[in-house]
């Protein structure tokens, strides 16, 4: 009996290191607009910890509220983060191109692949351009494997991403586009 009780101790007390570990690495993102719900990103800090590290730096600081689903392809992505120029209710014709005030990041590829749910940092032509836009995979994308760099992927909510209101064409521009309401580490909520 006191054997099971150690063992019971022991086990506990790893798991709880563990379960921190999980919410310190877990992204809430609250969708409103449209459509609302809320979804959850567990991170990926052991393949590109850079990245996550400034994801979870812009939502500590209330970076991601209010920004919008600047560019959403129907059968591929619904892109945010333009912490710039993406805030809702601003003139949303720069949404995309703006970033935060912090540098750009160095690429962090790995061998994930870009399977739905998948979230990615959005870039311009440098490999080494990320700052603060991703984007979340509706469905599979593998031709953005080893071109772009994997954070993390859809834990919960799944059904939000695929409700997120959808752009025209090919460009993916919204009118009236759903947004993150607020966005946070879930260790900092719980």
């Amino acid at each position: 009996m006191k054997l099971f009780k150690i063992a019971a101790t022991v086990a506990t007390l790893i798991a709880t290191p563990l379960f921190a570990a999980e919410a310190e690495n877990t992204l809430v993102i609250e969708v409103a607009g449209a459509n609302s719900g809320t979804i959850e990103i567990t991170l990926r800090p052991d393949v590109a910890p850079n990245h996550v590290e400034r994801i979870k730096t812009l939502a500590r600081a209330g970076k991601y509220d209010n920004v919008v689903f600047h560019r959403v392809i129907d059968g591929f992505m619904a892109q945010t983060g333009d912490v710039q120029f993406g805030k809702r209710g601003a003139d949303l014709a720069r949404a995309g191109t703006g970033a935060s005030d912090m540098p750009d990041l160095k690429a962090e590829f790995s061998n994930l692949a870009f399977d739905t749910g998948v979230l990615g940092m959005a870039r311009s032509s440098n490999p080494d351009s990320a700052n603060s836009q991703f984007f979340i995979m509706f469905e599979p994308g593998f031709f953005l494997n080893n071109q772009y760099t994997v954070i993390g992927k859809v834990s919960a909510g799944q059904d939000v991403v695929n409700a997120i209101k959808r752009g025209k064409g090919q460009s993916g521009s919204v009118d009236d586009p759903d947004y993150m309401a607020r966005v946070r580490v879930k260790s900092d909520i719980e």
